[in-house]
């Protein structure tokens, strides 16, 4: 399998997510929609205050009762938080003084392991090795007014659960993504009125699927804006209707950004929907991107994923390298374009061919641009990508306090998921301090060469190959033309076999049409040129890991 689909690898590498190892067991209750919980849907009244009551933050939740408040006072609290008390909320009493640092030595700031409805709101959690705050196997989370920076896996993060709110909040500096939502069908979940930057991805999904949506939000300066995707290595693929509206998304693909080598091949992308089903790119500005502004793609792990019924729609896009809007193959059908602001896209006339609505016309799927993708998958496997730390990523500056601060309603997460109304949400305005300022990079049929690997794999992977066959198709017709031993009748059937059956019909008439060609040049022109091509991408493929 992997050698029959080589050109996909190095797309698919890009979206794979952080989780270890092969998927085992059945996911949680929670995340294939059982609404029952753990957590009271109401706060207790009590307040246990750090470090007035409690010395520590631990100490604290591990005394606390089910809908209690945690409320912490300005300090850096040098420890790792393990909340097993459903309900309960942890609140600072200044977002930008109460910090939990997890001195690199740490894993994760606030952990609620198979603990529904636990809150975290209105502090900042920094420097863990691996999640700044982490939900799993959880009815109900939420986070507000959180600020995650600096964390070695993702900044907030919640896996195999349901019922979940992200608002207000900033994360940064995470080298998978800086909010995660993964592995829950239905996920019941919306990501609202918050920053995304300086990480491998703004946001990833991986199999997050159903009443889920990334709204009013801004992702920028990561390696890739926002890439929900399916695959194998997390339960309950593939990832279908997920909605992502209303954003600002720009200037991803740059850097520097901390990164793994997924997000280092897929750098370069404001949305990625990577083997998504019945997804929706609404009304969101996206500018400045070195690769494409919306690629709708395949994903490939042991399982082929391929998007169909995606819907982008009502986007203005512009500054993007290769192509505002790009469809890559392959691809099943129903993904549609209409209303979008755009200047181009790959194929040509997308939009006009794949409307939302109305007629639609045969559109295939193009296959250059994965050759970027694929390139810097070799470049990670050769040690050729940046050397970006997350530790040393920048501090944002001081960040909105919740309204109320320490005196603000206490509420658990029970019953946090709300629709939100896509109608009233419109595409963001442009803001003032900045400018449309990436151009056109150059291009042969799709293939970039923002770096040798990349060019040299997309023009012997994916070029040249068209090249050989355009060459065959020449040489061959050429041919018949000249041959005085061949009937007209059976010159133009065999021409029309060669212009009408692509590959097949040249092929053919060069190995059974009883060509005067010697059969050595035969050859060396069809299996000779093949080989050397499928050699190159080969030789790619073992360097940059992949098989």
């Amino acid at each position: 399998m992997k050698h029959r689909l080589l050109p996909l690898i190095g797309i698919a590498a890009f979206c794979l997510a952080a989780c270890a190892g092969p998927p085992s067991g059945t996911a949680s209750d929670a995340a294939t929609g059982d609404p029952s919980t753990e957590s009271p849907s109401e706060w207790s009244g009590n307040t246990l205050q750090v470090p007035q009551d409690f010395p520590t933050i631990q100490a604290a939740v591990d005394a606390s009762e089910p809908g209690d408040l945690v409320l912490v006072d300005r300090g850096i609290y040098r420890e790792a938080v393990d909340v097993k008390t459903p309900g309960i909320t942890i609140r600072g009493v200044d977002r930008n003084e109460v910090i939990i640092d997890g001195e690199f030595e740490r894993t994760n700031g606030i952990q609620a392991l198979f603990t529904d409805g636990v809150v975290v709101e209105n502090l900042t959690t920094q420097n863990h090795r691996v999640n700044g705050v982490f939900w799993t196997g959880v009815r109900g989370f939420r986070a507000s007014y959180v600020t995650a920076i600096n964390n070695g896996d993702y900044g907030i993060y919640a896996f195999d659960s349901s019922d979940g709110l992200f608002e207000h909040s900033y994360a940064s500096g995470s080298p998978d993504a800086s909010y995660y939502i993964g592995q829950c069908n239905p996920c019941e979940s919306v990501i609202t009125d918050s920053i995304g930057e300086y990480s491998g991805l703004g946001y990833s999904g991986s199999n997050a699927s159903t009443e889920i949506y990334i709204i009013n939000s801004v992702f920028s300066n990561n390696g890739t804006g926002l890439a929900p995707n399916s695959l194998d290595g997390e339960l309950l693929p593939p990832t279908e209707n997920v909605v992502v509206a209303g954003n600002l998304i720009h200037d991803n693909g740059y850097g520097p950004f901390p990164h793994k080598g997924a997000q280092w091949s897929g750098q370069g992308q404001g949305i990625a929907l990577a083997g998504t089903l019945d997804s929706q790119i609404l009304k969101n500005r996206i500018f400045n991107h070195p690769g494409n502004g919306v690629m709708v793609l395949s994903n490939v792990d042991k399982n082929v994923y391929m998007p169909s019924g995606n819907e982008v729609r009502g986007n203005v896009i512009s500054g993007s390298g290769l192509a505002d809007i790009t469809l890559t193959g392959p691809a099943q059908s129903e993904n549609c374009y209409e209303d979008n602001d755009f200047t181009s896209s790959m194929p040509a006339l997308l939009e006009f061919k794949q409307p939302c609505d109305g007629l639609r016309l045969p559109a295939l799927w193009e296959l250059g641009a994965w050759s970027g993708p694929f390139g810097r998958v070799v470049e990670y496997g050769l040690e050729l990508n940046d050397d970006v730390s997350y530790q040393d990523m920048p501090h944002p500056e001081p960040q909105p306090q919740i309204p109320g601060g320490a005196d603000a309603e206490v509420v658990p997460a029970v019953n946090v998921f709300e629709k939100p109304d896509i109608d009233a949400i419109s595409v963001p305005p442009m803001p003032s301090d900045l400018a449309v300022n990436q151009g056109k990079e150059f291009n042969i049929m799709g293939v970039t060469f923002g770096s040798t690997i990349s060019g040299l794999l997309g023009l012997y992977a994916y070029v040249l190959p068209l090249a050989l066959y355009a060459t065959w198709v020449v040489i061959s017709i050429w041919e018949i033309v000249k041959r005085d031993d061949m009937s007209r009748g059976k010159g133009i059937a065999w021409i029309f076999a060669i212009l009408i059956v692509p590959f097949v019909g040249v092929l053919a008439y060069l190995f059974f049409g009883k060509s005067h060609i010697p059969a050595a040049y035969r050859w060396v022109l069809t299996a000779g040129g093949i080989g050397v091509y499928a050699l190159f991408v080969a030789i790619g493929a073992v360097a940059g890991g992949l098989v």
